[in-house]
């Protein structure tokens, strides 16, 4: 059975009307008329609820929110070329790192109330997944992916533009926004020091629950490590902790 056909069979006739109601109201909050609804309805589909129905098979927003990391990346790419002609390749790399990471997304999705349309199972749903960063972040991504997908860059443009890029300045100068990854990476190829390497020591509870440590490495000494919600949660809380490291010994 194909992708489209199977989505068909879950979400046909046998839709909830609320689940119809939300669909329409994220499309004006958002201010984009899918012409393939069923895109959107995969890309607010977690996997938790996706795994959580009688049904043989569902698709979650996986492979959607790959697609859209993407497209998200390409989009934000090209603005930044044209608005800074006399940035170099680092600077541009820098400032989009502040554009697309979790801590951005997360604000984005926030500010959209698109917690609040996201198809959880009542297990993710009672621990809180509405308001998960990782989980908001992820969806934003596929609902990028799948508007990239219903009406390509020319449609996926103006709403990136609006709710992200017109944005560009505050996020720039608001410290909350830090990559510490791309930081950490940046000082290390300045001193030499080489790669940073990131690898999870461990995963602690429910698939809806989950609590990820992170080492991060560099010359296969232990540089930093961090908890979080998330694997790039925890990345960055570990990158965090490396700078601050490194920065003490410099003094």
């Amino acid at each position: 059975m194909g992708i489209w056909k199977a989505v068909k069979t879950v979400f046909g006739s046998g839709s909830s009307d609320r689940t119809e109601i939300l669909l329409q109201e994220f499309q004006r909050a958002i201010n984009y008329r899918f012409n393939d609804v069923d895109l959107l309805r995969v890309a607010l589909t977690h996997r938790s609820y996706a795994k959580s129905g009688e049904k043989e098979w569902l698709p979650s927003n996986e492979r959607l929110e790959f697609l859209g990391d993407s497209v998200l990346g390409l989009v934000v790419s090209e603005f930044l070329y044209a608005r800074y002609p006399k940035k170099l390749e680092g600077g541009l790399t820098k400032l989009k790192s502040l554009l697309v990471n979790e801590t951005t997304l997360y604000r984005t999705a926030e500010a959209l109330g698109l917690g609040n349309y996201i198809l959880l199972s009542a297990e993710e749903e009672k621990a809180g997944g509405r308001k998960r960063s990782s989980i908001n972040a992820d969806a934003l991504e596929a609902v990028i992916g799948a508007i990239f997908l219903d009406g390509g860059l020319v449609s996926i443009r103006p709403i990136v533009n609006r709710h992200i890029l017109s944005h560009v300045e505050e996020i720039a100068a608001d410290k909350t926004f830090r990559n510490y990854k791309g930081e950490l990476l940046e000082l290390l190829q300045a001193n030499g020091a080489g790669m940073p390497r990131y690898e999870v020591l461990s995963e602690e509870g429910p698939d809806h629950d989950k609590t990820f440590m992170v080492v991060v490495y560099c010359n296969g000494e232990n540089i930093g490590s961090g908890t979080g919600t998330s694997k790039k949660d925890a990345e960055q809380k570990a990158a965090a902790q490396a700078m601050k490291k490194l920065k003490s010994t410099e003094k």
